[in-house]
């Protein structure tokens, strides 16, 4: 969101940070001030480690900022507050992307070609150790889908701890290629082995925009 012209005549950027460690806020921080231009002035009005917090959304709406939010998701209690709608956040986990973005929004640039679409949520309701497939997460497909092969995140405590791809997908005994919202399904993940009972694994696709 571009709010009105300051005292310069600029316009400005105002970004809120939230990151899962201070060097990552420190380093987003840190390159966003060498993208402000003659036009546009970027402005970071705050910075803080952990997940996208009330006082952050209410912060962003007064103020008319982006969040930008690195390897972090909305708390847990926030997923169903009607400020989500009104806010723009932007969710990365590579600081490249994230400043990309920036410089589209300072320059009024179409949206990138690849897009990021989250199709599904699900949660890890129990964890099993089989002798065939190893560590498997028992699951329950909180919303949208999960697809065999798909790439994912895990979230931990609104902050993602690892990316990865579905390896296995199970309904009970049978392997399947998708499971939908509201249905228990089995997952093993390529090479991420140390999730845990609570964990939420984000289900993403790049979609390539003409």
């Amino acid at each position: 969101v571009i709010a009105d012209l300051n005292e310069t005549g600029k316009k400005t950027l105002n970004l809120i940070i939230k990151a899962d460690v201070k060097g990552s806020a420190e380093a987003i921080t840190a390159s966003l001030a060498k993208l402000s231009n003659a036009e546009v002035e970027i402005k970071v009005i705050h910075s803080a480690v952990g997940g996208v917090s009330e006082s952050d959304l209410s912060l962003a709406k007064a103020s008319l900022a982006t969040i930008l939010a690195f390897n972090v998701r909305l708390s847990k209690n926030l997923s169903n507050s009607s400020l989500t709608d009104e806010i723009n956040i932007k969710y990365h986990s590579i600081i490249y992307d994230l400043l990309d973005e920036v410089k589209n929004l300072v320059g009024g640039m179409i949206a990138p070609k690849i897009k990021e679409e989250v199709i599904g949520k699900v949660e890890i309701r129990e964890v099993f150790n089989l002798s065939k497939f190893g560590k498997v997460a028992g699951c329950y497909v909180t919303n949208g889908l999960v697809k065999r092969h798909a790439s994912c995140r895990i979230v931990r405590d609104a902050i993602v701890i690892q990316s990865d791809k579905i390896k296995v997908l199970k309904r009970f005994k049978d392997d399947v290629k998708e499971v939908k919202s509201n249905l228990e399904c089995g997952i093993s993940f390529d090479k991420f082995a140390d999730f845990k009972i609570g964990d939420v694994i984000e289900i993403f696709e790049e979609i390539t925009q003409s």
